[in-house]
């Protein structure tokens, strides 16, 4: 089967990039609100329950997660990404897979983190990543979303000091929504913040949604 040129060129591009994104990038996430979603989403999920981060990159936010009592876990598309939050974090559980077929279990998740990873897919596959977002959670889990806010496509052809050939997609909070709520999972907050850090050119979106677990709906 032929590889999808999307899928190729982010691979690519985020292998050329991973020993400079980590070095040019904090270790810590960055500002008070999206510290306060994660923490939301690590309250709502519970201590020592199984969470993957997908699309984790270097690892930073999969850490900050662990610190914050969770069973946490990351995969990456990227094989340079994993290989340094493999030595950046050797006590956590680094894997390379993709987030369009996980290699995960019907209903064996409390929790799913994609932080800033579905904006490299082309929008027309989002109902599909979410469907697998819905079969591996299980019934009461829960999802957070972290994307730049818009409705646009930007091609990169430099990133982290290195000549790349990618697509960064800005998606609009209610269509993705929508999307959720069609996989079968309900959002139950959204935040929009203004840009902040110096590399950010816009609103950045957060949104917790829950796979129901078949109970009362309050």
């Amino acid at each position: 089967m032929i590889e999808p040129t999307w899928l190729t060129e982010t691979r690519a591009a985020y292998d050329t990039v991973a020993v400079d994104y980590a070095r040019l990038l904090p270790d810590v996430v960055e500002g008070p609100l999206d510290r306060g979603m994660l923490a939301a989403f690590a309250e709502q999920v519970g201590p020592g329950r199984p969470v993957l981060e997908v699309g984790c990159g270097t690892g930073r936010v999969t850490a900050h997660l662990r610190d914050l009592g969770l069973d946490v876990a990351g995969v990456d598309l990227s094989s340079g990404m994993v290989e340094v939050a493999r030595r950046t974090y050797p006590e956590l559980r680094f894997d390379i897979g993709s987030m369009t077929d996980l290699a995960m279990p019907d209903a064996g998740l409390a929790g799913l983190v994609a932080w800033y990873s579905i904006i490299h897919l082309p929008p027309e596959l989002l109902p599909v990543v979410f469907a697998e977002f819905h079969r591996v959670l299980a019934p009461g889990g829960h999802l957070l979303l972290a994307v730049k806010a818009g409705d646009q496509r930007i091609r990169l052809e430099q990133a982290y000091g290195h000549l790349v050939s990618y697509d960064v997609h800005w998606l609009p909070p209610d269509r993705l929504a929508d999307q959720l709520a069609a996989a079968g999972l309900v959002v139950r907050a959204t935040l929009v913040r203004e840009a902040e850090a110096s590399f950010e050119r816009g609103p950045q979106a957060f949104l917790l949604a829950t796979r129901p677990d078949g109970g009362a709906d309050r």
